[in-house]
């Protein structure tokens, strides 16, 4: 039975029955590239369920949820006609879009070869946002009603942090302004900011207007009088604190006044460092972003303001107006949420990430010579630059893509889709060239499988689990998902398996291998080409039955392919590698071809860029194709010179670290990297879009084999490495496990948290293997 496909609900049906006289006929289903046959029962089906759509779309928009009429749910036409089952009677997936530009980076989302990206590249409406995305972006002057109690795990939590010395500080400063008697009305100022900020929720920071006769008054009274006239509310308890005011100022002298230029020289300073420490604290921490804002709506308003207009009182439960203007007013501390929050676009930990890019590009460059740090603290750091580096390469690639044609966005995500992962390999292999240090070249190796690996188990197995724990069952688009399980199988390939048999290579016969049958194909060809007619060498061998003819233990031994002057390298396996390396990139091209050319309905996804009547939004990107150009060339910059400065300060970790070569290869420089992608996919699997979270996985592994490794290949046939395409059997077989595994999980389109498990204990069980294995040898 066909399966009609919305955002977040499946509309299973059995086309069976004849369809009612009501229902209109069409002579052409909708979204069918291959044309079915007219006038048949499918099509009448297909134009039946088009048609309600197109009415309701004469609404002004594409609905989620299209009505299908409860004649239409019988059985009995596709069984009737097996060779009518039309595959267009599937109703497209169809998507909303805020505006032309959203709906353009949907659409991407769901092209082969194009970077899946969650966050929007365009600011959202602000009445289409929920109320708790609008509580992240509102200031802290709006007055709520009754919220229960303030006390709580996230204000307290506050108090321990802030609340206390910056109260402490405040007494200090208010001292130090009653001494210098012309500040006494900033001191009676930081005396109530001190009992603020001790315990800020639930009280309000007011600026109220002093009557313009009484600021011209230039007696003292006038002040006494403001103080003791006590504005209250029924919302605001208590009267206005009583001020003593040694001379009132005119609005125009307020910046002459004494009083003023010994707070701003003695009093002020100290308080902006300290909020200054909390506000960068707060922010950093992410969840306390609203006593970010706080501290730096303090130090900004409250603080300059004549201490006569600032007012301090504590909230009482009711919702009666306040008189004058609200600056502050606060009612928690903590909001777990704020990780949501963006800043122009950018999501906050990003934002809070770039000054470490900052730090380690200085640190690195600067400090050449591990003066103020050790290499292993420097290698920590640029492999943590290099995941928000890889956020704004991503931003903007999207971005880009989103507001230019399709080849434009064919060739920036052709471009610039895998630069992360190629900066770092080809940095390290120019280092390992110029060292003569072949070890570089197999960490780059262990990277390549462990991205294909963690993307193939790991990521795909992560989404299931986490999109799981929400959704019972979730579906995905198997059709889709099979071109790139189909090009994943193209690149790695397949082997049987290697026996062991007498009568090989002059070595002695018991332990001479004779490889068993093998299908070498794709990134592993020439791997598997060397083990048929490699030369077997070995380090040492012992006869261990004392007979020349008997059994030999051998250690160390490896296929050596330059015997001869290197005459079966340089004229069988080097031939074979540029021949592959150019194949799997035009494999590539076919499959970008087929899936968004020919046969891109297999994707069955609708955008639609309109809202209902009266709500249609013009699109206001947060990043044009300019700026967003401009920071990809940047971010790209940067993330060669962390590229650099990991591989220059990696050496000493290979040296001295006790973990596998292998280990640290397939693990912290193969997934890093791909953090963002990682963050995308889960993102994407609560939201019930499995399909987007799978193809993450997908794309960054066929472009490992497709097109980082060709590229690496040609690579050093203009700048020589120690890179070859001959593969360690623990890749090979890890690969190719993964990539089995992965298409039989896949078979049926849907899957659940059982089968994610499954997908991320196999990749945990590989690591083991891995951190066990011993490092390559001569490393």
């Amino acid at each position: 039975c066909p399966v009609v496909l919305s955002p977040g609900r499946m509309w299973p049906w059995c086309d069976s029955n004849p369809l009612p006289a009501d229902v209109p006929k069409a002579t052409k289903a909708l979204g069918d590239s291959d044309g079915p046959r007219r006038d048949s029962l499918c099509d009448r089906h297909c134009a039946a369920i088009y048609n309600v759509q197109g009415d309701l779309g004469d609404l002004g928009c594409h609905l989620h949820h299209p009505r299908i009429p409860p004649a239409m749910s019988t059985s009995s036409c596709c069984q009737q006609h097996s060779d009518e089952v039309c595959e267009s009677c599937v109703v497209k997936t169809t998507l909303t879009a805020e505006n032309a530009v959203e709906a353009n980076k949907l659409s991407n989302n769901y092209k082969f070869g194009f970077k899946k990206w969650k966050s929007h590249v365009t600011a959202r409406p602000w009445e289409d946002r929920s109320e708790i995305v609008k509580e992240l972006y509102s200031d802290l002057n709006i007055i709520r009603g009754s919220g229960g109690s303030t006390v709580t795990c996230g204000n307290v939590l506050y108090l321990l942090l802030f609340g206390w010395w910056l109260s402490l500080l405040y007494v200090l400063v208010a001292a130090t302004m009653f001494i210098t008697v012309v500040g006494a009305p900033y001191g009676w100022l930081c005396w109530d900011l001190a009992g603020y900020f001790l315990w800020p929720f639930g009280k309000v920071i007011q600026r109220v207007e002093v009557p313009k006769s009484r600021r011209a008054l230039g007696a003292c009274e006038a002040g006494v009088e403001a103080s003791s006239a006590g504005e209250s509310s029924a919302l605001l308890g208590g009267p206005m604190p009583h001020r003593w005011h040694p001379q009132c100022w005119v609005d125009a002298g307020y910046w002459q006044h004494a009083g003023t230029v010994v707070w701003l020289c003695l009093g002020y300073p100290a308080l902006v460092v300290a909020h200054g420490l909390v506000c960068i604290t707060a922010w950093l921490l992410v969840v306390l972003i609203p006593v970010a804002k706080l501290s730096a709506r303090t130090t900004a308003r409250v603080l300059l303001l004549p201490p006569e207009q600032v007012l301090v009182r504590r909230l009482k439960m009711t919702e009666v107006p306040l008189e004058g203007e609200v600056i502050l007013c606060c009612y928690r501390a903590v909001n777990p949420y704020y990780y949501k929050y963006a800043v122009d676009g950018i999501n906050v930990f990003a934002v809070n990430l770039l000054p470490l890019v900052l730090v380690t590009l200085v640190l690195g460059y600067v400090d050449s010579h591990n003066r103020l740090t050790s290499s292993p603290v420097k290698f920590t750091l640029a492999l943590l630059s290099i995941m928000p580096l890889s956020y704004y390469i991503g931003m903007a690639i999207a971005s880009i893509s989103a507001q230019s044609n399709f080849a434009v966005g064919a060739v920036v995500n052709a471009t610039f889709g895998s630069i992360t992962e190629l900066t770092f390999y080809i940095t390290a292999l120019i280092k390992g060239s110029r060292e003569g240090n072949r070890c570089y070249a197999e960490i780059v190796k262990s990277a390549l499988t462990g991205t294909l690996v963690g993307c193939v188990l790991f990521v795909p197995g992560l989404c299931m689990v986490i999109g799981g724990t929400r959704h019972q069952e979730q579906r995905f688009n198997s059709r889709s998902a099979g071109v790139s399980s189909a090009l994943l199988f193209l690149s790695v390939g397949g082997e049987l398996g290697t026996g062991v048999s007498p009568g090989f290579g002059g070595i002695p016969p018991a332990w001479a291998p004779i490889p068993c049958p093998s299908i070498p194909a794709g990134v592993f060809a020439p791997t598997l080409f060397s083990k048929v007619y490699g030369k077997l060498i070995c380090g040492e061998c012992h006869n261990i039955t004392q007979n020349p003819l008997g059994h030999y233990l051998c250690h160390n031994c490896h296929f050596d392919l330059m015997d001869n002057n290197g005459t079966l390298y340089y004229s069988h396996v080097q031939p074979l590698v540029y021949t592959v390396s150019l194949l799997l990139p035009a494999a590539y091209l076919i499959g970008l071809f087929f899936t968004l050319k020919t046969h891109s309905h297999i994707y069955d996804i609708h955008i639609s860029d309109c809202h209902m009547p009266g709500h249609h939004h013009s699109a206001v990107v947060h990043w044009s194709r300019w700026r967003a150009l401009v920071i990809l060339l940047l971010s790209t910059l940067c993330m060669s010179a962390c590229a650099d400065l990991a591989t220059e300060h990696i050496s000493p970790i290979l040296t001295n670290s006790t973990i596998s070569q292998y280990f640290i290869g397939v693990t912290v420089l193969a997934m890093v990297p791909e953090l963002p992608e990682i963050v995308n996919g889960i993102q994407f699997a609560l939201q019930n879009n499995l399909s987007l979270s799978i193809e993450i996985g997908n794309c960054i592994a066929v472009q490992v084999c497709m097109l980082q490794i060709p590229i690496l290949v040609l690579f050093t046939i203009f700048y020589p490495t120690n890179f070859t395409l001959v593969f360690s059997d623990l890749h090979v077989y890890a690969s190719m496990f993964s990539v089995v595994l992965m298409n039989y999980i896949f078979m049926d389109g849907k899957c659940d948290y059982f089968q994610g498990t499954v997908l991320v204990m196999v990749y945990f069980i590989l690591l083991a293997v891995y951190f066990f294995a011993p490092s390559p040898s001569g490393c």
